[in-house]
């Protein structure tokens, strides 16, 4: 504290004192130095709360004194309660965002097979296993499986995931608060970085 006051005296004595002829250029090494003078103090400060645990109460610590090394500090937390509205919310977000990416995957997958001539060797090994006497085979494996099919198909089990995946996660959240009441909940061990 009273480093602080020390080095603000110090701020009020310079501004005081300074010469105000010099024009701009005093005026930004001015502002330069006032905002050193804030830093220094900003950073006193923290240091002075930051250490506060380790000095005993009453003595003031000098600038070169070294300080007793101690760990991160560590906080023993008991989560009791998750809201289920914001588990809602992020688990719809969630599951959108999958089925997006599930729908992406597929139409690539199978934009590469259909480019790798996949579909058309499928046709030609069936029709030379299916061939009749007059040589001729009227199937597809693209009447079944084609790009507009198996996109629809995926499209619907998107939209099935994302009812199913928000309504669990829903429910999942409001069977936690239950067994939390009754058995308090999951502790967490939280510690500080060290640097």
């Amino acid at each position: 504290m009273s480093e602080r006051t020390a080095s603000r005296a110090t701020g009020k004595q310079q501004g005081t004192t300074r010469d105000t002829t010099r024009g701009a250029d005093d005026s930004r090494s001015s502002l330069t130095q006032r905002i050193q003078d804030k830093l220094s103090t900003a950073a006193d400060e923290h240091r002075a709360n930051a250490g506060a645990e380790s000095r005993p109460v009453g003595r003031r610590a000098s600038k070169g004194a070294s300080r007793p090394v101690r760990g991160p500090r560590r906080a023993r937390l008991r989560l009791t309660r998750i809201d289920p509205w914001s588990v809602m919310k992020t688990a719809f977000l969630l599951s959108v965002a999958f089925g997006v990416v599930t729908f992406v995957a597929v139409f690539m997958v199978w934009s590469v097979l259909g480019a790798a001539g996949v579909w058309d060797s499928v046709n030609a090994t069936v029709a030379s296993v299916v061939e009749g006497e007059n040589n001729s085979s009227t199937f597809d494996i693209t009447d079944y499986v084609g790009m507009s099919r198996v996109l629809g198909f995926t499209l619907l089990v998107a939209a099935i995931d994302v009812v199913l995946l928000t309504a669990i996660a829903t429910l999942t959240a409001f069977l936690y608060n239950m067994a939390a009441a009754l058995l308090g909940g999951i502790e967490v061990t939280l510690a500080e970085d060290e640097h």
